[in-house]
């Protein structure tokens, strides 16, 4: 099952998400960020597949990909033509994030080297995931899962209020 190629795919995919996530972080351009936060979704939804996870890759490219980012690039290139405003962003506070970085990395790598039973369960699942995920939200997760919808609701009014556009002397 530890084929090499799939070794080395996955650490393909691993190094693509992480080399653009860096990028999206440290580029002080918001377009060329946006851009690379293309490739860090593509590439966490490749980690997905290697975990057999393929719905939530499929959702995460539908999601993320298809709407968010969209949404992000849409937004910053029409307030950029309409507000005239720069494009650059001020990468600042490097050493409190440095400091909050290694305190996230030391508590991943506590948990990692002091959890034990890491392999993977020989039991299989019967049946779809998909059909699951879906019983499960509709019976169980349904309040939770109308709750979340009136809060994303919510954040969607409050940023159509915060981002609208009024005009001097008005």
């Amino acid at each position: 099952m530890s084929n090499p190629t799939y070794t080395v795919i996955f650490y393909l995919f691993a190094a693509i998400t992480l080399f653009s996530a860096a990028f999206v972080v440290f580029t002080r351009n918001v377009i060329y960020s946006a851009f690379s936060l293309l490739f860090t979704f593509f590439g966490v939804a490749a980690l997905y597949v290697f975990l057999s996870a393929d719905f939530i890759a499929v959702t995460q490219v539908v999601v993320y990909v298809g709407g968010i980012l969209v949404l992000l690039l849409f937004g910053v290139m029409f307030t950029n033509s309409i507000m005239h405003v720069g494009q650059k962003s001020e990468v600042l506070h490097i050493i409190p994030g440095t400091l909050l970085l290694a305190a996230i990395v030391g508590g991943l790598l506590y948990t990692f080297y002091t959890t034990h039973g890491w392999m993977p369960s020989e039991t299989m699942l019967q049946g779809s995931i998909v059909e699951r995920i879906g019983f499960e939200t509709m019976s169980r997760y349904v309040l939770p899962f109308e709750m979340v919808s009136i809060l994303l609701l919510a954040a969607l009014i409050g940023a159509a209020f915060l981002a609208r556009f009024d005009k001097p002397g008005k």
